[in-house]
């Protein structure tokens, strides 16, 4: 099958089936490829796989994502009625509905593929989910929120996202914009413009793109040429200059730390999550700031949310697939 790279994953035991009868698939949409999970009732992997995102419109783009759904049923020896159940992450918000109405990113025919996958997984009960919620939902299975009923995931990539849950739930939101932490205002001097058409929006200071705006507003402010920079959103040079002492590094770290902090106090304030989890790319230099975002949380906070654990995400690029399952088997048990 050209174009798919995977690998069957099996239990302790070496048996893909471990007496279990239902089986769900995650798919994680993203802009460069597919990632497709197949899972166990208990969470366990089974096997995983990816193609290249085609258009999301048409039959050939259909089958593409239903024939790695086959790979990875081939290879567990289940067949296609075991699917009890679909998920998939999309990075457009999906309001409480269920219908996708704003597909900014990413080329899709939300109700079309939904219908597609119905028709090929004739048992499966078929629901979407933002790609940032199905993170979080991950994380609150498999990962660092394991065990809690409510926890805000943060992912710091190169704009910020974020996944609510309360009481075990994603919080979508009527509109779909449940989560979109990046997007609250918390400097309403600034007289940039965010990539919504806002302003001062907490994006703007602490994503990776906000982190190498922050280090060249500082180069400049103090007349220092910046470090050769990879993109406009390579904070790993940013902070890989911080962990070397660089002043206007260390500069741009701590306007990310303080804008960051204040948008978690504020969220604390009216969510009041067990737990915050950090994901995304730039999670990955936690070494750097999270023991300073630690601080001013926790100086600024409500002082009963004040000691709120800050811990980073433990899934990596499977947090997506694992939610979104999450959230199908949920679905199934309606």
């Amino acid at each position: 099958m050209a174009g798919w790279s995977g690998r069957i994953i099996y239990d302790a035991k070496g048996d893909t089936m471990s007496g279990c009868t239902s089986y769900y698939v995650g798919i994680d949409v993203g802009g460069t490829s597919v990632k497709m999970g197949l899972f166990a009732e208990g969470g366990e992997l089974l096997g995983k796989a990816s193609v290249l995102t085609p258009p999301l419109t048409d039959e050939a783009g259909f089958n593409a994502v239903t024939a790695g759904i086959d790979q990875l049923l081939s290879e567990a020896a289940l067949d296609v009625a075991s699917v009890a159940a679909v998920g998939l992450a999309v990075p457009c918000p999906v309001p409480a509905s269920g219908e996708i109405t704003l597909a900014a990113n990413i080329t899709i025919a939300p109700a079309e593929l939904k219908a597609a996958l119905e028709a090929h997984c004739s048992a499966a009960v078929v629901r979407y989910v933002n790609d940032a919620n199905a993170a979080a939902m991950g994380e609150l299975w498999r990962g660092s929120a394991q065990g809690r009923t409510s926890m805000v995931m943060v992912t710091i990539g190169t704009g910020l996202g974020g996944g609510v849950v309360v009481n075990g739930d994603v919080i979508d939101g009527a509109f779909g914009a449940g989560g979109e932490i990046g997007h609250m205002c918390v400097n309403p001097d600034e007289t940039r413009t965010c990539g919504c058409g806002l302003k001062g929006c907490l994006e703007q200071y602490a994503s990776a793109s906000g982190v190498v705006s922050n280090y060249l507003k500082a180069c400049e402010d103090h007349g220092v040429e910046p470090r050769e920079l990879a993109g406009s959103s390579d904070s790993r040079t940013v902070f890989q200059a911080c962990r070397e002492g660089d002043a206007q590094a260390l500069e741009a770290m701590e306007v990310m730390t303080d804008y960051l902090a204040r948008g978690l106090t504020i969220i604390s304030a009216v969510v009041d999550p067990e737990i915050y989890i950090l994901g995304g790319g730039a999670s990955a230099s936690s070494d750097v700031f999270l023991d300073t975002l630690r601080a001013k949380f926790a100086a600024h906070a409500l002082k009963v949310s004040a000691g709120t654990p800050i811990e980073v995400a433990t899934l990596g690029n499977d947090a997506g697939i694992i939610g979104a399952a999450y959230v199908a088997l949920r679905a199934a048990g309606e």
